[in-house]
């Protein structure tokens, strides 16, 4: 168990007693407390009993047969963090985003494209407005990429986007409205804490909802229950949650995380931080707390370019409506590829690398978990 994880034992029980009979409720007062796990030693061993034990292990075998027979088609989705394929309105320097990236539809994702048109659905988070609009929110940081750079998602097969983050409204109601609309015209699907989406895979259903700093459990479990009424086979949540520049969940993320998997969905996946989080598998399903940014044109310098690309195989029934299994690849990547500074072009972290295995530890992840 992670450092992370035997901290919050006692916080995820209380969790677990205030989720009981509602499944998603009002948001909560936090309370902590220590648990004290006693582990008596065992003198000896009772030799009558190993025949029962061996009998008892045959039958589990024979239940994994069974359940490896059950499994039909798998779904491959590809995970990626923050996309801000812009700079800030206000910046001026011939090493911001489109100062360096330009034109060129195939630059940012050249080094990972193969691996996004070769699964089944590449879903990003979208941390910026997507309009031609001038008027803007009064704020640190604002974003809007122009509407034809959309190409750049289409030619490197990423399908699907969040929008439930602090940037989509950078440019206001109007600007999100004309961000929506430019998507669709694309061929993007997007989703956000309003409205869900779906993607179809050989017959199976991908739903999407997100949940942002400002929304509730309880209205991401309405789109859930929206999800399950459109027939979706397969719930993935895009939460933009957390504190910036941190490398551990907050008690409010664990709680969010835990009462969504608790509600029906299959796998949360985590964005804002900025920087990457550990991997936590709770109760046979995975929640990623953090992804880092993945290409991130708001700043010209990186204090932390680690990044991945998280893989989950979802290993459907016969029958193709419920998953019966779920596979996990983390594959480390860096935001860029020529340090210090930042060029836009994410690239893979070389295997057995000093860079490679400090992205796993911040995930908490080993190959043995694979």
């Amino acid at each position: 168990m992670s450092s992370f994880f035997r901290k919050s034992v006692a916080f995820v029980a209380v969790c677990a007693v205030m989720l009981t009979g509602c499944g998603c409720g009002q948001e909560a007062q936090l309370i902590t407390t220590q648990t004290t796990i006693d582990i008596s030693p065992v003198d000896e061993v009772d030799t009558s009993e190993l025949s029962a034990v061996a009998s008892d292990l045959d039958e589990t075998a024979e239940s994994s047969d069974e359940n490896e027979e059950s499994e039909g088609q798998s779904v491959l989705v590809s995970f990626i963090g923050d996309l801000t394929l812009t700079q800030d309105v206000n910046a001026n320097s011939t090493l911001s985003f489109d100062s360096v990236v330009g034109d060129d539809m195939d630059y940012c994702f050249q080094n990972c494209k193969d691996i996004f048109l070769s699964d089944d659905m590449t879903l990003a988070n979208l941390e910026n407005a997507v309009t031609t609009l001038e008027e803007h929110a009064e704020k640190e940081f604002v974003f809007a990429m122009k509407p034809e750079n959309l190409e750049m998602l289409t030619r490197a097969g990423i399908d699907a986007v969040n929008l439930a983050n602090n940037h989509t409204r950078d440019y206001l109601q109007e600007g999100l409205e004309e961000t929506r609309a430019n998507l669709e015209s694309y061929g993007i699907v997007w989703s956000d804490q309003y409205f869900t989406a779906t993607y179809e895979v050989d017959g199976v259903v991908i739903g999407m909802l997100g949940l942002s700093n400002t929304g509730l459990v309880d209205e991401a479990c309405t789109l859930v229950d929206e999800l399950k009424a459109e027939g979706a086979d397969i719930i993935i949540a895009s939460c933009h949650w957390g504190n910036e520049a941190t490398y551990e969940p907050t008690n409010d993320q664990v709680y969010c995380g835990h009462a969504l998997i608790d509600y029906g969905v299959d796998i949360v996946v985590g964005t804002h931080p900025h920087r990457l989080q550990p991997i936590e598998k709770y109760n046979g399903h995975y929640i990623i707390y953090s992804l880092s940014n993945f290409c991130f044109g708001g700043n010209t310098t990186l204090s932390d370019p680690d990044s991945a690309i998280i893989q989950c195989e979802f290993v459907m029934d016969k029958s193709g409506s419920y998953c019966v299994d779920y596979r996990l690849t983390v594959l480390p990547y860096s935001q860029t590829s020529t340090r210090p500074g930042n060029d836009y072009c994410p690239v893979a972290y070389d295997w057995g690398s000093s860079d490679y295995y400090r992205c796993l530890r911040r995930l908490e992840w080993s190959s043995e978990d694979e």
